[in-house]
């Protein structure tokens, strides 16, 4: 296998992108009452349930990115949980913060977007594990 430096580059975006999920998850973890008292704030029905799917997403789906697992269908899903976090968590677009909040998700969706395309790269489980299925259809 030869890695290139877009190989590098996919796996370091990767990364990066789910470091903000992973730093978020893990602040929710740290303090669920009052993430759970934010959720209930904004309106959402079932603020548990969203605090648990939020988790799911934060920490779990963030994590297989990183490792290159369903890469694709991870990345569509996390784009379309970022998506819904704007619309429901930064809609009140006349403040600033806000504003820059809904197209700070808006944007990182956008990258989501790259990886459901393009897939994980070469420095992924994905294609560790095709290979190795590969190579076992082959003997």
């Amino acid at each position: 296998m030869n890695i290139t430096s877009k190989d590098i580059t996919a796996a370091v975006g990767r990364l990066l992108l789910a470091a903000l999920f992973l730093l978020s998850g893990f602040s929710k973890l740290t303090g669920p009452a009052a993430t759970i008292a934010y959720i209930e704030s904004s309106g959402m029905p079932f603020p548990k349930l969203a605090y648990l799917g939020a988790l799911g997403v934060e920490l779990g789906l963030a994590s297989l990115l990183v490792l290159g697992v369903r890469t694709r269908l991870v990345a569509a899903a996390m784009a379309v949980f970022t998506v819904v976090t704007a619309v429901a968590f930064h809609n009140s677009l006349a403040d600033q913060a806000q504003f820059v909040n809904f197209f700070k998700n808006i944007s990182i969706t956008g990258g989501l977007l790259q990886v459901a395309a393009f897939g994980g790269g070469m420095l992924s489980l994905d294609v560790f594990l095709a290979r190795r299925k590969a190579f076992a259809l082959a003997r």
